[in-house]
């Protein structure tokens, strides 16, 4: 392919997109970087690529804006049950043994879709659990889907395919789960579409695993096609972000020719008919699905991995409880060492062991009935456990001790739009907004696991740009 933009260009392009998002693109890739910009010429307001490029080597980008670059740059390349071999040992080994584990315990399964693209993969998995669970509506099933790209998570959330999503995959699919509209294309099925819940996260900069946005706990990481994007050390990073996000025993995805990871501590490489697949440490008394072999590595430039966020409970959310404005110039300034019990509480919850993880915050809520925190760390377990109208009950209480607690408002935010109240959910992320202006944009936001007001900012602005078009009236 012929470049319109000269070596050096493309090379100055190329060194500031690894440094500012930990993407790598080498000479045999820069017609990507062409592409790219070129598609987010218009959207930065400029006449054409290459003045595009020349602004953003000129001035500083800001995040938001190299963000907005690099939803460009990836591509969105994906359908339902993509990669046959994959599902496959999802269907037949993975998915029926944590099932069959859970049968007679706390039935809950958390996966995550990390660089979820436009939803095939999440809705995908939804559509396979409905298969092999037999009495769903007594499970409470987390699907997180994430990507950086607020046009993609617009289109996941609208659950409307062309028929290009469903090249390659079995004709029961469409015809089971998807009825066809006026405009040729398809649309999901409601039930199935609410299962999954679709939020932005950018694998480089944000915090994970954590409480705060649903990424503790998982039992399956699907992270495909993502790493090839990043330099080696970013895989490596996102790598291991992602293993401790999982359950002892929980499983991690990624795409055969990205990389392979069984060097990494903590992860043993499980070989499938056509697939391997990655176990995070072992389960006391239990032993491997498949035997584990020797893996010969995959002599690539990069590495592999990624996540995203759903609910499978669909209890409706009372109204709302909150329904004035933040105190904006009382924003809590409280210390962000929590107490002994707190961190417990989060420790036990990052493991999914979220009896004693609730055990821990009514210790503390009993010690201090005033303090917010228990309160907010309990609101989160609940939800995990699908129980939404007591976590909206346990924000309010928050929110009555400590108005300015910027985290409960995004919380609020997160259940409602999980529920698909767009209106309910866009209220309060405009309240996060208003308060994280009281806070300098580098400043930790309390409780958050180390999240800068600005990080958290520029979240909020994604998450409301990633369904704003879809028209704020509720589902």
């Amino acid at each position: 392919m012929q470049l319109a933009f000269t070596p050096p260009l493309l090379s100055r392009l190329s060194e500031l997109l690894a440094a500012r998002t930990g993407l790598n693109f080498p000479p045999h890739r820069w017609a990507d970087i062409e592409r790219g910009i070129k598609a987010a010429a218009p959207v930065f307001g400029m006449p054409d690529a290459e003045s595009c490029a020349r602004w953003l080597l000129a001035t500083p980008p800001t995040r938001n804006q190299i963000e907005i670059l690099a939803s460009h740059l990836a591509v969105g390349e994906t359908y339902f049950f993509r990669d046959e071999s994959c599902f496959n040992a999802l269907e037949q080994h993975v998915l029926p043994a944590l099932i069959q584990a859970r049968m007679n315990g706390e039935r809950r399964l958390r996966i995550w879709s990390a660089g979820c693209c436009t939803g095939e993969e999440a809705y995908s998995i939804a559509i396979l659990l409905n298969r092999l669970i037999p009495d769903p509506a007594h499970w409470h099933v987390t699907i997180l889907g994430t990507d950086i790209n607020p046009a993609f998570l617009r289109k996941a959330a609208r659950g409307i395919y062309g028929s290009w999503s469903f090249r390659s995959t079995p004709n029961w699919v469409r015809a089971g789960y998807f009825h066809p509209c006026a405009d040729g294309r398809f649309e999901l099925h409601a039930p199935i579409r609410k299962r999954v819940c679709f939020s932005y996260l950018n694998l480089v900069d944000d915090v994970y695993p954590s409480l705060s946005n649903n990424t503790n706990a998982m039992d399956v990481v699907i992270c495909r096609n993502v790493l090839m994007y990043f330099t080696a050390a970013q895989a490596r990073k996102v790598i291991d972000h992602l293993r401790d996000t999982l359950v002892d025993g929980g499983w991690l995805i990624v795409a055969p020719a990205e990389t392979s990871v069984q060097s990494y501590p903590g992860l043993t490489a499980v070989e499938f008919p056509g697939a391997i697949f990655y176990r995070k440490g072992s389960v006391p008394g239990s032993s491997p699905l498949l035997t584990t072999h020797p893996m010969e590595a995959v002599q690539l430039a990069h590495a592999c991995a990624a996540p995203a966020h759903a609910v499978e409970a669909l209890i409706p959310l009372p109204q709302p409880v909150v329904s004035t404005p933040p105190r904006v110039t009382a924003m809590s300034r409280r210390e962000t060492i929590s107490p002994a019990d707190c961190r417990l509480a989060r420790d036990y919850a990052n493991q999914g062991r979220l009896a004693e993880a609730d055990a821990c915050c009514e210790k503390a809520i009993a010690a201090n009935r005033l303090d917010p925190l228990p309160q907010y760390l309990r609101a989160l377990i609940q939800q995990e456990q699908g129980q939404f109208d007591l976590a909206m009950r346990s924000l309010a209480r928050v929110l009555y001790l400590d108005g300015a607690f910027v985290l409960a408002y995004f919380a609020l935010g997160q259940l409602h739009l999980a529920c698909g109240q767009q209106r309910e959910a866009a209220r309060h992320f405009r309240n996060v907004l208003e308060l994280l202006r009281a806070l300098p944009p580098d400043e930790i936001v309390p409780e958050s696991e180390g999240l800068s007001a600005g990080r958290l900012a520029d979240i909020t602005n994604s998450v409301l740009c990633s369904f704003s078009k879809l028209g704020t009236a509720d589902a």
